[in-house]
């Protein structure tokens, strides 16, 4: 009867770890969505930098001359 809760005791921990990587696959999985919000976001203020830059370059060109 020991060995027998010790063999569960030792198996204990690599099964629980390996059902919290595939809870936690399946969740990145399920996100899937959130990519390509966070996408969208980076494409809008990639659109932002440019028209600062493209603003500084103009201030730029009118103090010149």
């Amino acid at each position: 009867m020991e060995s027998l809760l010790l063999g569960l005791a030792v198996l204990a921990c690599p099964a629980g770890m390996g059902i919290m990587m595939w809870m936690m696959g399946r969740g990145h999985r399920q996100g899937g969505g959130q990519g390509s919000e966070k996408e969208q976001q980076i494409a809008l203020l990639r659109a932002e930098i440019d028209q600062l830059k493209a603003e500084r370059a103009a201030d730029r060109t009118r103090s010149e001359s």
